[in-house]
């Protein structure tokens, strides 16, 4: 089939796709923001598996017309984060939850339902909704960001303007078979200012979710998530960021469980002497497909990035890291570091990366490596005659083998927790 007429074949499925969406509405401006978002999306068309970027990642239930349904998943442990003082903001379905969430307020802390505030004509998001989505277009296309900027029905804004104390927790539930939840959030971490922004929850059968991050000069902005729980989910997840000079920026994300997730960070580091971590680690079984795809571009001086990645996978489960570091010319000084590693525990599972650096700068120090393997037997006959049963060996090496990952969590007591979580899924997968 000629390029042509596949190219026709994705504008007439993308098409048929938004027929019967509708634009939520909002102040003139928000509207011409979602107008232009749809007409960027009409041409350039939801991603098909034969797109470089999706060739590892089958599209077709994040793209279908009906959600494929997802039964929900009843967990008994407590949820994560559910310990720590925090302002708790709970959506049921992709639909914000008043009465179960805390007050919208904090010190040094501006926070707003999205509907509000692309309804207001005032609103500093005025200039900052979609901006990085589109941005973030050249040179991959990121179409289901673009779908999520035009049909989005929810989410919150969030300005920090000083040390905020207290963590904002989004909490995402799901309760219905058949919910198709798209959020977006816009954050701007003023001057000087510092904020914490933890997620968890399965959201929906299928989620599609816009985070745009701004940080601004000598900020700092922690990011920390958990996706698992249900068992089913199917999500598509972006996170936009836009750093500044003195800056920081760190993510992190545990995933277990679910059929399909992507995650898509893209980092935009513009200001000298800034840090931009991202890290993951996740534990998938049997059907779990697990995609992270990271872009990194450096355009400023004495800056450092960081991507580790770690999957352990067992029973035919699939991983998959496309991670790349762009240096463009005078951002000298450039420090930028990545690895991504499988670790195998059956001979069904895969591991598939593709890691790469683009420089064009000539004092740099850039590396990248990736590694796929099965639990080290030297490792593990040490510790059998120890006198360490093999199950409980296995689950120390794994955990070891996740360290890395979560080294990169600063606060000691939510990666002490991640960390306890993790080995609560290695002992219960242990018994199925």
């Amino acid at each position: 089939m000629k390029r042509a007429e596949l190219k026709q074949r994705k504008l007439d499925a993308t098409s048929a796709r938004v027929e019967g969406m509708s634009l939520p509405a909002g102040a003139p401006w928000a509207d011409a923001l979602r107008q232009d978002a749809l007409s960027r999306l009409l041409a350039m068309g939801l991603p098909q598996g034969r797109d470089e970027y999706w060739r590892w990642t089958r599209p077709d239930t994040l793209i279908s017309d009906v959600p494929t349904p997802a039964a929900v998943f009843t967990a008994t442990e407590a949820p994560v984060f559910s310990g720590l003082d925090r302002i708790k903001l709970v959506f049921v379905d992709g639909v914000f939850d008043a009465e179960a969430s805390d007050a919208l307020e904090g010190v040094g802390l501006e926070i707003m339902r999205l509907t509000d505030a692309l309804s207001s004509d005032i609103h500093w998001v005025k200039d900052a909704y979609g901006v990085q989505e589109k941005k973030a277009q050249d040179p991959v296309e990121r179409p289901l960001a673009t779908l999520n900027t035009a049909f989005a029905t929810d989410g919150v804004v969030i300005r920090a303007t000083g040390k905020v104390a207290k963590p904002v927790s989004l909490v995402y539930l799901h309760k219905s078979e058949t919910s198709d939840a798209i959020l977006h959030h816009v954050i701007r971490v003023e001057e000087g200012a510092d904020l914490t922004v933890l997620e968890n929850g399965p959201a929906a059968a299928r989620f599609n979710k816009v985070m745009e991050v701004e940080v601004a000069d000598k900020a700092g902005f922690h990011h920390i998530r958990a996706q698992g729980r249900d068992h089913e989910r199917r999500a598509v997840t972006h996170v936009f960021a836009t750093i500044g000079r003195e800056s920081l920026f760190k993510s992190f994300t545990m995933t277990a469980n679910g059929v399909l997730t992507r995650n898509e960070v893209v980092i935009d580091i513009q200001g000298d002497d800034s840090m931009a971590h991202v890290a993951g680690a996740a534990m998938g079984d049997g059907d779990f497909h697990h995609d992270d795809t990271v872009f990194i571009t450096h355009d400023a001086e004495h800056c450092e990035s960081r991507q580790v990645f770690k999957k352990v996978l067992r029973n035919g489960a699939k991983g998959i890291f496309q991670g790349k570091i762009l240096v463009k010319a005078g951002a000298q000084k450039t420090d930028g570091y990545q690895i991504s590693q499988g670790l195998l525990l059956d001979e069904d599972s895969q591991f598939l990366a593709k890691p790469e650096l683009e420089i064009y700068a000539d004092d740099v120090a850039c590396s990248h490596g990736s590694t796929v393997g099965a639990i080290d037997e030297e490792a593990l006959f040490y510790l059998r005659s120890r006198g360490v049963p093999t199950g409980d060996a296995t689950d120390l090496l794994t955990l070891a083998f996740l360290a890395e990952a979560i080294e990169e969590i600063e606060d000691e007591t939510i990666a002490e927790d991640i960390l306890n979580r993790l080995e609560g899924w290695l002992k219960r997968r242990r018994r199925t």
